[in-house]
């Protein structure tokens, strides 16, 4: 019985990193697909990144996490990071320059 602790414990991690892989990958891309689908000219008029560098960071990020670094390395976590940050920043700016409508 004494062995049954830490074999419990690696389950219990397996589980959660894959939880939060699967958070990170949502993430990263519905923030990647979202900036593609946006006009460049949006971008400079909220005051953020042009579409290309949010594009090129979401994408870097997407990839080195899919890549197996996972979302609890240093990649993983900056990549979560951008994610959030566009999603909660960018993305509410730039529906604020539209109409405010709309899926995305």
């Amino acid at each position: 019985m004494a062995n049954a602790a830490p074999i419990f414990a690696y389950a219990v991690r397996d589980v959660i990193e894959l939880i939060l892989l699967v958070f990170a990958l949502i993430v990263q891309g519905i923030a990647l697909v979202h900036a593609i689908t946006q006009r460049s000219d949006a971008f400079p008029a909220i005051g953020t990144l042009p579409k290309g560098g949010w594009i090129a960071i979401l994408a870097v990020c997407l990839v080195l996490t899919l890549l197996g670094f996972g979302p609890i390395s240093l990649f993983g976590l900056i990549g979560i990071a951008a994610g959030l940050i566009y999603l909660l920043d960018v993305r509410v700016g730039l529906r604020e320059l539209g109409d405010g409508k709309g899926f995305w």
